[in-house]
């Protein structure tokens, strides 16, 4: 049986965004998708009250998923859509559904200016423990936003995809990551551009110092044990067209800037074996909190 494409719903726009997103993944990949929506009961105090009582539960845990199901089945036929209720903690149920999925969906709320977007702490949590590929869709995010703008400069959903962005340290280039990525870009027959950033070794900034040029060396060093890390998997997807960005740099602001023209932007998070703290790496946390196209971040050891 394959594992569906599942999304954390909760009634807001930014969960509906993702699961709008999730049904767009889910038919690429031939899927099923399942709706979860996780209700943490109230105190019982609070059950008492007139706003917090069996009717207003009901519509959150009934009628909110049920219609939600009823219109993506509508906008996307084809698509076999399911609902789950659960009652508990949302970030343990969440992580748990993560388990059983192909990967677990959940939604992001913009900010307005420049002020990126607003990761909140149930995403972060889910991010930091589940093993499977989480991907965090923006409030706001709309088909045509990951496509490219049609001939007369329109965005259009008809029109081709924009390429994946995959963020790839050589030094640790996994399977899963990698694999995850080129099949993304595969489905959406869309490019790849894969972001590698260096920073030049301490011996050649002294060499520098000394008067030797060593930085288009180097750079060539990089761009060439990247496109080593990258060959097999051209054999393997010959049908991707694959661009190497190896660039001197800091990678989130890299990551960053490629994300403004993506349709999505893949990640890697590495497992903690630690049962404390939520760290999900510098780069990861920067690239969820600006890059305006939905991010997938890949676990792996």
């Amino acid at each position: 049986m394959p594992r569906p494409v599942i999304v954390g719903l909760d009634g807001s726009s930014e969960s509906r965004a993702a699961a709008e997103w999730a049904a767009r993944e889910a038919k690429l990949r031939g899927l099923p998708l399942t709706l979860v929506h996780v209700c943490e009961p109230a105190p019982s105090p609070l059950m008492q009250a007139p706003l917090l009582g069996a009717e207003t539960d009901q519509h959150w845990t009934e009628r909110i998923p049920r219609e939600t199901a009823e219109g993506l089945r509508l906008r996307h036929p084809g698509v076999a859509v399911t609902t789950e209720h659960l009652a508990g903690r949302p970030v343990e149920w969440l992580v748990r559904a993560a388990g059983d999925a192909e990967l677990l969906v959940l939604g992001t709320r913009a900010l307005s200016g420049i002020g990126g977007f607003l990761v909140g702490s149930v995403s972060l949590a889910v991010v930091a423990h589940a093993v499977r590929p989480v991907v965090l869709v923006r409030g706001g995010e709309q088909a045509a936003d990951e496509h490219e703008r049609d001939p007369v400069g329109i965005p259009s959903a008809a029109a081709p995809f924009r390429p994946v962005v995959l963020g790839l340290d050589i030094r640790n280039p996994d399977a899963s990551l990698l694999g995850f990525a080129f099949e993304e870009a595969a489905q959406r027959v869309a490019a790849l551009h894969v972001v590698h950033a260096w920073d030049m070794p301490f011996t050649s900034v002294d060499a520098l110092a000394a008067g030797v040029d060593l930085y288009d060396e180097y750079a060539r060093e990089r761009s060439v044990a990247l496109n080593e890390v990258l060959g097999a998997w051209r054999q393997k997807y010959p049908a991707v067209e694959v661009v190497e960005q190896s660039r001197m740099g800091s990678a989130a602001a890299l990551l960053a800037d490629a994300s403004q023209e993506a349709s999505l932007v893949v990640v890697g998070r590495r497992i903690r074996r630690s049962p404390l703290g939520t760290r999900i790496g510098s780069v990861t946390h920067a690239v969820l909190h600006h890059s305006p196209a939905p991010v997938a971040v890949v676990a792996h050891d």
